[in-house]
């Protein structure tokens, strides 16, 4: 199965279970296939992610709240997560203005790699410090922070090291990443070396050909902690997905994009 480009979204759901990577990233199925789901975190914390990339630039907390109440009406959950909002933004104005140089918001890389493929995502903040050095956030609003410990295991966040190193031309002993829980007002984050870099981006590299390697039928589904979420649940044949339904709904969304297309001209 050709791919040309990995990301820090397609690695997790690999990670998780590769039948959600074929779901997603083969099939190409937007919907959310999952008649127990509940979004509200999900929409919830979009939301958040929106305000603070349009507020990194405010003075006030009645800017971000103006900014707060013009995205709202865009993401759907229960009212009665509003009534935090309002701490969020006053521990996102504190910690902002300790920031120094803003370098970007929702960042979208690409950057070269070996083997003919590439590194993509999007990094929810860059700033750079009085003295050069980068930090690079990752903006949380789950219920249980990270540890230093999670964090030094996470792709998503080596993805970035490395994407920034290269892209400022900057060496990683002076990029520091982090995840920042706005509604604890908590800032998690360490710095990676160059051999566990260096060691994350082979086994990478391996993952891709792994990939490359597998046929359609290649992509066992796994049960573990993530399937109660995933928004595949009942096309996975794990519980009661059967390949008519599969067929069935790639072929709607087909369409669907197909339409799309057409209306766009």
């Amino acid at each position: 199965m050709f791919i040309n480009k990995v990301s820090p979204s397609k690695i997790k759901a690999y990670y998780e279970c590769k039948k959600k990577y074929k779901f997603k990233y083969i099939d190409y199925l937007r919907n959310t296939y999952n008649a127990n789901s509940n979004t509200d975190a999900l929409q919830f914390g979009s939301y958040i992610h929106k305000v603070l990339e349009l507020g990194y630039n405010s003075s006030s907390l009645e800017e971000l709240r103006t900014i707060a109440k013009e995205c709202r009406s865009t993401y759907k959950f229960p009212k009665s997560r509003d009534k935090g909002v309002d701490k969020i933004l006053t521990n996102f104005l504190r910690f902002n203005s300790q920031l120094h140089e803003h370098v970007s918001s929702e960042l979208a890389f690409e950057v070269e790699m070996k083997d003919d493929y590439k590194m993509n995502g999007i990094i929810d903040r860059i700033v750079k410090g009085k003295t050069g050095k980068y930090l690079v956030i990752d903006y949380k609003t789950s219920k249980r922070a990270a540890t230093s410990t999670d964090l030094y295991k996470d792709p998503q966040l080596m993805m970035y090291a490395y994407a920034v190193s290269k892209m400022y031309k900057v060496p990683l002993d002076e990029i520091t990443v982090a995840h920042y829980y706005p509604h604890m007002d908590k800032l998690i984050s360490l710095k990676y070396g160059k051999t566990q870099i260096g060691q994350f981006l082979s086994v990478l590299q391996n993952k891709i050909w792994e990939i490359r390697k597998k046929k359609k039928t290649e992509f066992p589904p796994t049960q573990n902690m993530f399937c109660n979420w995933c928004q595949y649940k009942d096309l996975c044949p794990e519980f009661g997905g059967t390949t008519q339904i599969l067929e069935e709904a790639i072929r709607k969304e087909k369409e669907s994009r197909d339409q799309s297309k057409i209306i766009k001209g």
